[in-house]
């Protein structure tokens, strides 16, 4: 075996682990998202994410891996559509030439779990409302809006790349984008049953914060694949084990964001609210997925306290604006995904930028704001793409068809409506053994004092 062959033996077995810790982030985001919500709703939160992960990794072998990352022009792929055995066993030829250390199907496994993440994003402002076929729907048309951009930023050649705009592994293309669709779903949902009264937004408490803080621990976990393993490989430039770098800077941001968000609650809320802690956790990755790979570790600890702020900040402001996010997407994903790509304008090292070959240093280094505008121009155009294509075909969809269901629906929750059967069914209905039975198993009396509401009879009493 050539010294070559080594090498990429060791950038597949690398990058496809790191794939499957981004896969993981799955869990994550069905912990953190069953979590934050109620418990009625609870199944349908966390089983959507295996849904819609079934439906992106269809897509993006389909058409999306060949837009995003096929021989074409600045703007698309043209080639590389539902890959063939050779295209994806080849390493560094066409169509997917842009992967030089690993095999087509290598980087087809870490593409697709960055695929997913972002349309993860998507269902958390739109989270206890939504109709499940808009799942298979917009799942499948954001996948292909997800690719065309990564197209522009990290494909060679694209036509961002060549201006050398820095998102190492994806604030803008994975965080920003998945925000910018959910807003638009937002918007275009409306508010939950009974969150807004007149002006004044009503709090409705997820049901398991534990669940949450699991959900934020398995996420950060995951963060050690999406970030490190966006090197691609072992080498990077000429620094051998560079990922581990990326995984120092991505901790410390992380750990500032834990401190500063749960800081900041105390400070705004006169409590250390835990989801705020778990948003400056999540905000701060966010954050530092752009810049991981350019900045130092002060730099990246300065992010994380940013971030923490801006998760508890911009949910309060995004709620008083009448936007109803229950999972927090849009401040966590959005706002620190646009302070995250500004921020590596402003913080990258010249010599990092360097041995990454994107971009210059940043101003902080060169008294220069070259780099910002690049990354302002970058988080423009997405902007504007990436709302204006979600925000169209999600308004279309509700024209034609209606995306929100119905409000009897979401009175009785999505578990019992849309998949015939409670994700806690002892709490609801009578379970042998379950919940307000006898020890040996007969059911006792029906009356309240054994078992808690049903659901109608739950938003009644909240209603009155």
């Amino acid at each position: 075996m050539t010294h070559n062959q080594l090498l990429i033996a060791a950038n597949t077995l690398w990058v496809v682990v790191a794939a499957v810790l981004v896969m993981f982030m799955q869990a994550g985001f069905a912990f953190l998202e069953a979590g934050l919500t109620r418990m009625k709703n609870a199944a349908h939160i966390a089983g959507k994410n295996v849904l819609v992960f079934g439906v992106a990794s269809l897509v993006y072998w389909l058409v999306g891996f060949g837009l995003a990352f096929g021989n074409g022009n600045g703007f698309v792929g043209t080639h590389g559509f539902a890959p063939s055995v050779g295209a994806l066993l080849a390493v560094g030829k066409a169509p997917f030439a842009a992967f030089t250390g690993i095999p087509g199907a290598t980087g087809w496994l870490f593409e697709v779990v960055f695929a997913g993440v972002s349309l993860a994003i998507v269902w958390g402002a739109m989270a206890e409302r939504a109709k499940l076929w808009v799942y298979f729907a917009f799942g499948g048309i954001f996948t292909v809006v997800y690719s065309l951009v990564s197209h522009w930023i990290w494909a060679p050649g694209g036509w961002l790349q060549r201006f050398g705009m820095q998102d190492f592994a994806g604030s803008t293309v994975v965080h920003y984008q998945g925000a910018l669709a959910a807003l638009a779903g937002a918007l275009l949902l409306g508010p939950r049953i009974g969150k807004f009264d007149g002006r004044r937004g009503n709090p409705i408490p997820g049901h398991n914060i534990p669940y949450a803080v699991l959900g934020t621990l398995i996420l950060w976990f995951g963060w050690f694949g999406f970030n490190p393993g966006s090197t691609l490989g072992v080498v990077t430039g000429h620094r051998v084990g560079f990922f581990a770098y990326v995984a120092l800077t991505t901790n410390l941001a992380a750990a500032a964001g834990a401190v500063s968000g749960a800081l900041t609650a105390w400070l705004v809320l006169r409590k250390p609210d835990i989801s705020m802690m778990l948003n400056g956790v999540l905000a701060a990755l966010v954050a530092v997925t752009a810049a991981s790979g350019f900045v130092a570790p002060w730099a990246a600890v300065v992010i994380g306290l940013v971030s923490g702020v801006i998760a508890v900040v911009g949910v309060l402001a995004v709620e008083r604006i009448g936007i109803d996010d229950p999972i927090g997407a849009v401040a966590v994903h959005g706002i620190s995904g646009v302070w995250g790509t500004i921020a590596t304008g402003l913080f990258a090292v010249p010599a990092l930028a360097a041995t990454l070959n994107t971009g210059r240093g940043g101003f902080v280094y060169t008294g220069s704001l070259h780099q910002v505008w690049i990354q302002l121009l970058g988080l423009a155009a997405v902007g504007a793409f990436t709302f204006s294509a979600s925000f169209g075909c999600l308004w279309t969809m509700k024209r034609l068809w209606g995306i929100r269901v119905e409000e009897e629906t979401e009175t009785a929750g999505l578990d019992v409506s849309e998949h015939g059967m409670w994700g806690y069914p002892e709490f609801y209905i009578p379970v042998p053994g379950g919940y307000g039975t006898e020890s040996h198993g007969h059911l006792v009396g029906h009356s309240h004092a054994h078992r808690p509401p049903a659901p109608q009879e739950s938003l009644e009493e909240e209603a009155a």
